[in-house]
């Protein structure tokens, strides 16, 4: 009976020592892929102020090339309205030296006519 008994503790003994080992792996196991994780978070932390800083960069060129375009796009503006005054302008001019040229002829025809008719 107690040779039965010893048999009985040896076999649980050595099933303990089983799952106990299974344990110890499996707690490893969890170990390492914890570390794996933390890998990856420490990267993607790292990658995150990378992207952090080269949006905030990107937001202050966004912020200048906006008040460029604001300047020049006022400027354009003025350019495009003394344009149009200086061409309406020019076209007064054109008419009115038409006008001009049209009333000298006619005075200089009608001084021919004159000087021809005192003759």
């Amino acid at each position: 009976f107690l040779h039965s008994l010893n048999l009985k503790m040896a076999s649980q003994g050595a099933s303990l020592q089983n799952y106990n080992n299974e344990l110890v792996q499996s707690i490893e196991d969890l170990r390492q892929k914890r570390e794996e994780v933390n890998r990856q978070i420490l990267k993607e932390e790292e990658d995150k102020a990378k992207i952090q800083k080269e949006l905030s960069i990107l937001t202050d060129r966004l912020q200048q090339l906006n008040g460029s375009l604001v300047r020049k796009t006022q400027a354009r503006n003025e350019y495009d309205k003394t344009i149009q005054e200086t061409e309406g302008a020019y076209m007064k001019i054109l008419e009115s030296s038409q006008t001009l040229l049209h009333v000298l002829k006619r005075e200089t025809v009608n001084l021919g006519k004159k000087k021809q008719g005192s003759e």
